[in-house]
């Protein structure tokens, strides 16, 4: 006798699939060392790096000395050649000047070029749910499109971002990618950016198909108990 097998929905595999690699990226963010540190930012508003974030430098003809270094847990860079650099929690021009001053050591102008880079974590309904280093310099709605960009079921219109504060608790900010030209679109990303996009709500998948289905269930029971009433 065969036993027949369900069709899995593709909709709901994938739909599965996406919640998995959610619940992976929150993982991810809060295993990954720095991360959960609280956003840094400067008087004047610009987002520092903390621990956990990395740095991108690029020095001429110095290959040894170039490449994305992730920063420590003391600030400094996670690098033999580095180690005695900081760069954490200080305005970009400070960490600059120090890489500079270090690479003066070896050269009397170094010609190079450095770029901070944060960690953002996007999950929910999104295309591609990950965690990725990005310029502080880039918008929020940015963000979310290098991601893949919402799926036709998340809510472009309210979009969560929960931000760490300096005092370990996080802030949720509502972002509306609806209208990017006005509200916190298109203001950039903090370090340690918890981006989520919620599912739309819709009454024929979220509550009429989960009402009929019951219904049938519970037809289905009355029919088996007439038939075994009638057998008696």
């Amino acid at each position: 006798m065969r036993v027949g097998r369900h069709p899995i929905q593709r909709g709901e595999t994938t739909r599965s699939m996406r919640q998995l690699s959610g619940l992976y990226v929150l993982l991810a963010l809060a295993s990954a060392p720095g991360v959960l540190a609280q956003s840094v930012t400067s008087p004047g508003g610009e987002s520092l790096l903390t621990p956990g974030d990395s740095i991108r430098v690029t020095v001429w003809r110095k290959p040894e000395f170039s490449g994305d270094f992730v920063v420590g847990p003391d600030g400094t860079i996670m690098h033999p050649l580095y180690r005695t650099v900081r760069v954490a929690e200080l305005p970009w021009r400070t960490a600059e000047a120090n890489i500079r001053t270090f690479l003066s050591q070896f050269e009397e102008t170094p010609q190079f070029v450095a770029e901070p880079l944060v960690r953002v974590a996007i999950s929910g309904e999104v295309t591609r749910p990950q965690v990725f280093a990005v310029n502080p310099r880039t918008p929020l709605a940015e963000a979310v499109a290098r991601a893949g960009g919402a799926t036709p079921n998340g809510r472009r219109d309210r979009v969560r971002v929960f931000r760490p504060e300096r005092d370990g608790t996080r802030r949720e900010l509502v972002v509306d990618l609806e209208h990017p030209e006005r509200g916190l679109a298109l203001s950039p990303v903090h370090s340690g950016d918890q981006i989520v996009i919620d599912r739309r709500r819709s009454f024929l998948r979220d509550v009429l198909v989960p009402a009929l289905t019951v219904v049938g269930s519970i037809a289905s029971v009355g029919l088996l108990v007439e038939r075994a009433t009638r057998g008696n």
